[in-house]
C-alpha cells in the first residue's frame, strides 16, 4: 500500500524545502512532481549553446539582520551548500521623458544611501528613517511567527509596526517627507511584487527592499537548477522519495472532510498530512466540492490573481562588452510613477532587462552573452481574439517591439547578434506551472490581502484538516526566498501536528 506520513504535491521551491525538512525530521515523505525535473521556475532550459533560466533568479535571502532567518541558513540546515554570487549594484533605472532620469543604485545600506543622496540631494535622512523601520518590523514579525499574536502586546511593544501595518508604501514615504524623486527611485522594485506601491503594503515592500539592499542580490553560481537538485538530494539522503511525471489529478478526503491522500498517474497514495505547492484554486478544482468549506471557496474566488510576465530569452553571438552592455539589471520605464507604469504596462510602462554575464562572466560560451527581458502583465491582458493561429505572430511582435525599444534606449544594436531566441507568455506559464491564467505570483498582495492580513487570518483561511500550503500563493507572496520560506513554514506546522498527534 502506498502509505506515507507526508505527501508533498509539486516540486517547486516551497515543495522541495517542505519535503526535505519533513524527511529530515524522520517522517516517511513522498514528493510528487508532474514534470520530469524538479524546481518549477527554479530550473533551466537549453537552446543551442545557451542555457537559460525560465525566470529571473535572484535571492535577497541574506536577511536584514544577522539573526533573521534566511534561505541560505535554511539550505545549510539541510546540508545544501550551493555557492552564491553577489552583485554590488541593485539596479540601474532609466525613466524616459521630460521628467526622466538615469540612476544606478548600489547595494549595501551605506552605498545605497550615498547613491540616493547623489541622485536626490538632501534625501538621505528621510530615506534612512524609512529603512530604519525594519528593525521594529522584524521584531513584530518574529513575535507573530511564534503563534497567534496578542493584540494588546502588539500595541504595547510594537507600536511602530501597528502604526504602519495598514498603510501603503507611498503613504508611509509621504509621512516621512521623502522627496518625490527619492520615492520613485525606491519604488522601482514594485515589479518584483506585482503591485504598484500606492496599493502595496508598506511592511511587505520594506522587508523585501531592505533584504536586497543589506544582503545584496545573489544568485547560484551553477544556476537555480543546481539548487533544486541539491534539495532533492537532501530529501533522498534523509530517506524521502520523489516521483516525477506524476501529476496529482485528485485530492482524497475521509469521512471527516480531512485530506487523506491523492491520486497521481492513476494511482492512489495515502498520507497523514498533505502539503500542496499547488495554488488553492487548483486543489479545490481537483477535490470533491462537498469537502471544501464555504469560506475557503469564497476566499479563493475573491482573491485577485497576481502578476505574470512575457519573458524574452536572447542568446547573442557577441560578448556583453562588444554589445555595449555594462549593467546586470536595468529597469526601463516611460513614467516615474509606479501606478502609471502599471497602467501602461502594455506600452513600455515598465520592463526589466538582465545580463547574467555581468555577475557570472562564464554563464555563456566565450565571446557570447545572454539578455533576459521581463515584461510584467496581468492575467487577462492577452488579446481577447488571440488564437492558436495568431499566437506565434503575437509572441514575435511582442519580442520585436521590446527589443527595438531596448536598442533605442541603450543606444546599442541587438537584433543582428541574435543567435537564439525564445519567448514565454502567460500561455507558456499556464501550461508549465498549471496556474490559473499563467499567474506566476499567486495572489496579488493588495491592501486587504497582504502578508500581515494573511498571517493574522491563517488559521481561518486554511481550514481543511491535514492540508497545508506553501509557495507563491501562500502567506509571504512570491519570490524565490519567499517560496523556500513558505516550505519551511509548512514543514514546521506538519512536524508539530504530527508530534502532537493532531
Amino acid at each position: 500500500m502506498n502509505q506515507y506520513d507526508v505527501i508533498v504535491v509539486g516540486a517547486g521551491n516551497g515543495g522541495l524545502v517542505a519535503a526535505a525538512l519533513t524527511a529530515q525530521a524522520g517522517y516517511r515523505t513522498l514528493l510528487l512532481e508532474k514534470h520530469n525535473i524538479p524546481g518549477g521556475c527554479a530550473t533551466s532550459f537549453v537552446r543551442g549553446r545557451f542555457e537559460f533560466e525560465p525566470s529571473l533568479h535572484e535571492l535577497c535571502s541574506e536577511g536584514s539582520r544577522e539573526d533573521q532567518d534566511s534561505a541560505t541558513k535554511l539550505f545549510q540546515s539541510l546540508g545544501v551548500n550551493v555557492p552564491l554570487l553577489y552583485e554590488d549594484t541593485l539596479f540601474r533605472v532609466i525613466v524616459k521623458g521630460e521628467d526622466g532620469y538615469d540612476v544606478t543604485l548600489k547595494a549595501g545600506m551605506e552605498p545605497f544611501l550615498d547613491s540616493m543622496e547623489e541622485a536626490v540631494p538632501g534625501c538621505r535622512e528621510s530615506v534612512k528613517a524609512f529603512f530604519d523601520l525594519i528593525d521594529p518590523i522584524d521584531d513584530a514579525m518574529n513575535t507573530m511567527g511564534d503563534g497567534v499574536p496578542n493584540p494588546v502586546n502588539l500595541l504595547r511593544k510594537h507600536s511602530d509596526f501597528i502604526r504602519i501595518a495598514g498603510h501603503s508604501t507611498e503613504e508611509v514615504m509621504r509621512a516621512l517627507n521623502i522627496p518625490q524623486k527619492a520615492q520613485d527611485l525606491i519604488n522601482t522594485y514594485w515589479g518584483y511584487l506585482g503591485v504598484p506601491t500606492d496599493d502595496l503594503n508598506a511592511l511587505h515592500y520594506l522587508s523585501m527592499t531592505t533584504a536586497y539592499i543589506k544582503g545584496r542580490p545573489s544568485m547560484p553560481y551553477h544556476r537555480s537548477h543546481e539548487l533544486s537538485l541539491a534539495l532533492v538530494k537532501a530529501l533522498q539522503d534523509n530517506g524521502g522519495t520523489v516521483y516525477y511525471n506524476r501529476e496529482v489529478t485528485r485530492f482524497l478526503y475521509d469521512g471527516q472532510d480531512a485530506v487523506c491522500g491523492v491520486i497521481a498517474g492513476g494511482e492512489a497514495f495515502w498520507a497523514k498530512k498533505v502539503i500542496s505547492n499547488v495554488i488553492p484554486n487548483n486543489v479545490f478544482n481537483r477535490s470533491d466540492n462537498r469537502h471544501i468549506s464555504k469560506r475557503s471557496r469564497k476566499l479563493a474566488n475573491a482573491r485577485k490573481l497576481g502578476m505574470t510576465f512575457v519573458t524574452i530569452y536572447l542568446g547573442l553571438d557577441c560578448s556583453m562588452e562588444e554589445l555595449g552592455v555594462n549593467d546586470y539589471s536595468v529597469f526601463i520605464a516611460r513614467d516615474r510613477n509606479p501606478r502609471k507604469q502599471f497602467d501602461t504596462r502594455d506600452k513600455f510602462g515598465l520592463y526589466i532587462v538582465n545580463c547574467l554575464n555581468k555577475a557570472l562572466p562564464d554563464a555563456t560560451p566565450k565571446g557570447t552573452c545572454t539578455l533576459f527581458f521581463t515584461i510584467p502583465i496581468m492575467p487577462g491582458d492577452l488579446p481577447a481574439d488571440l488564437s492558436p493561429e495568431t499566437y506565434k505572430a503575437y509572441k514575435n511582435d511582442m519580442a520585436e517591439k521590446f527589443i527595438r525599444d531596448y536598442e533605442e534606449t541603450m543606444g546599442i544594436s541587438v537584433m543582428p547578434h541574435i543567435e537564439e531566441i525564445s519567448v514565454a507568455t502567460p500561455v507558456t506559464f499556464a501550461r508549465y506551472l498549471s496556474t490559473p491564467r499563467g499567474a506566476i505570483y499567486g495572489y496579488a498582495n493588495e491592501r486587504w490581502d497582504n502578508i500581515i492580513a494573511r498571517s493574522v487570518t491563517e488559521a481561518m483561511d486554511y481550514d481543511t484538516p491535514n492540508l497545508y500550503f506553501c509557495g507563491g500563493h501562500y502567506i509571504r507572496g512570491d519570490g524565490y526566498p519567499s517560496g523556500y520560506m513558505t516550505g519551511e513554514m509548512a514543514a514546521k506546522a506538519v512536524i508539530r501536528d504530527l508530534k502532537e498527534g493532531k
